[in-house]
């Protein structure tokens, strides 16, 4: 004890460092403290007052917080560890998306964009909808999905309460004069673009203040929930005026199948519908989901997305809502249909694209989890550590996807994630030579490799730091090598169906052009 009383001022200031390069409030951190002992946790306050070193924790609670942490109890009492006081993490520069130089500028202006844009749209037979719907999720994803407005707007109308029952949305529909009218329709098949796909009617609103409701629902809780939830958004941020599209199962993006007479380019309605279709989700996961009461909910089951079912949710509200209260930031999610349509994505992560969402591509790579997932009826869940091969980079994540199937039985994979590297940087891990080591392991086995000791050791300390239980599964698994596209495959053995290519890139034979010509003018000399 009189170790830590003389170095009580380190330690304080240490802790404080550590808990903020983990992204925890004083309050998530004496959940956290609770959730591992009760009797010896200590309260908000006290915490505050062991980092402004006003008080010195006895060994327990200095062994907890350790615990906690996953470090030694003697790192909080050496003055020269890796986390020097006042230590702030580093900012992320990596970004959710890649940037380009709008140079020469002229050719960005306004002007040129709003003649450009709808061309470009037109002669790709890219819909409206679908460029917004890129423009939102570009958006969400520099925003680090942070709308405090649409927060506040659920929070003022649900009260923070959670969880909420059917009955409570029907009460608040009631509290806002909703009139609910059933309706009953059965799966049909909807035109959305160039194809058929297999849809359902679930919902719609209708000026002034009706919600149409297809009876299905009611034998189907998280939906109904999720849809009262998006209507009474409406009412909410838009007085209800209709300009919102109904909310049917099947479609390639944004939920509602397109018509397929809907001509390419750029429309009107298009970005208003996609926008207040956005809100409105959003709206609804932040109700039914309030950050705090969530986050902490998310804590208890150690991020687990099989308690959806416990507070009935659908898995598809639960990851999207996980990547946007977690402290920690960088969380990516899929949602594809077969064969390997993305109907939604978010980047917060900066992960690449397997492919553009916009439209199939016939080379991906088999061995993304949610795409692997697609194909394997053996197992409707499963978690995956991924190095992803990027150029020269190799990036690390981890994932946890789940097969499951839409209101009309179509067959469709979720995928939450985590970028790995800034948990294992700011915990004192080198995490570009773990990655680079791991990729080197999977291409030595045919794109598939076991981790050695030292990085398991290093991303279970980074699960128990995160608090996220599936991480702790991957490690089970054998990490995966995985690539934007099949063609592009660094195994020694391609993937199956990827056909080798004689095609040399320009730049090469530049390089090889210029090499020859100066050999060729050594040895003249």
């Amino acid at each position: 004890m009189s170790t830590i009383l003389r170095k009580g001022h380190f330690l304080g200031a240490k802790l404080k460092a550590l808990r903020k390069r983990n992204g925890l409030t004083l309050e998530e951190l004496s959940a956290r403290c609770i959730q591992r002992d009760a009797q010896t946790a200590p309260s908000v306050s006290y915490l505050s007052m062991i980092e402004s070193s006003k008080r010195v924790p006895s060994p327990e609670v200095l062994n907890l917080l350790a615990n906690v942490f996953q470090r030694d109890p003697s790192w909080f009492l050496d003055e020269n560890a890796d986390a020097e006081p006042g230590t702030e993490p580093e900012p992320d520069r990596r970004g959710p998306t890649e940037r380009i130089p709008l140079e020469p500028a002229f050719l960005f202006s306004k002007q040129v964009l709003q003649a450009a844009i709808p061309e470009l749209l037109a002669q790709t037979g890219t819909t409206g909808r679908q460029f917004a719907h890129l423009l939102i999720r570009s958006h969400q994803e520099m925003s680090r999905n942070d709308f405090p407005d649409l927060e506040r707007a659920a929070e003022s109308v649900g009260e923070r309460r959670f969880p909420l029952g059917v009955d409570d949305l029907m009460r608040l529909c009631r509290r806002h004069d909703l009139t609910i009218r059933w309706f009953e329709r059965k799966p049909v098949l909807a035109r959305d673009k160039d194809r058929e796909v297999r849809s359902m009617l679930r919902s719609f609103f209708e000026p002034p203040r009706t919600i149409y409701a297809n009876k299905a629902l009611q034998s189907d809780p998280a939906r109904l929930k999720f849809d009262l939830a998006s209507h009474i958004g409406h009412l909410v941020l838009h007085g209800g005026d209709g300009l919102k599209s109904p909310h049917a199962t099947g479609g390639e993006m944004g939920g509602s199948p397109e018509s397929g007479s809907a001509p390419a380019g750029l429309h009107a309605q298009d970005v208003l519908h996609a926008w207040r279709d956005f809100e409105c989700s959003f709206f609804a996961g932040a109700l039914l989901c309030p950050k705090i009461p969530f986050r902490r909910y998310l804590t208890r089951e150690h991020y687990r997305i099989e308690s959806a079912a416990k507070i009935q949710l659908t898995p598809s509200v639960v990851m999207r809502r996980m990547t946007k209260v977690s402290p920690y930031p960088y969380w990516h999610f899929f949602d594809a249909y077969p064969p390997g349509y993305l109907r939604a994505v978010y980047r917060g992560n900066g992960i690449p694209l397997p492919w553009g969402n916009l439209a199939q591509v016939t080379d991906p790579c088999p061995h993304w989890a949610v795409f692997r997932m697609i194909g394997d009826s053996r197992s409707d869940h499963g978690s995956q550590i991924s190095v992803l091969r990027d150029g020269d980079r190799s990036l690390l994540y981890c994932c946890h996807s789940m097969r499951t199937r839409d209101m009309a039985g179509n067959l469709h994979v979720l995928s939450v994630g985590v970028d790995l590297a800034p948990a294992l940087e700011s915990n004192g891990v080198d995490a570009a030579q773990l990655a680079t080591d791991l990729a080197s392991e999977c291409l030595r086995h045919r794109g598939e490799g076991r981790m050695s000791k030292p990085a398991v050791s290093a991303l279970t300390m980074v699960a128990n730091v995160l608090d996220i239980a599936w991480i702790k599964d991957a490690l089970m698994q054998p990490a995966r090598i995985i690539c934007p596209r099949s063609n592009r495959c660094p195994r020694a053995e391609r993937c199956e169906g990827a056909r080798p290519s004689r095609a040399r890139e320009i730049t090469d034979v530049r390089a090889e052009v210029i090499a020859s010509v100066q050999a060729a003018a050594a040895d003249q000399a």
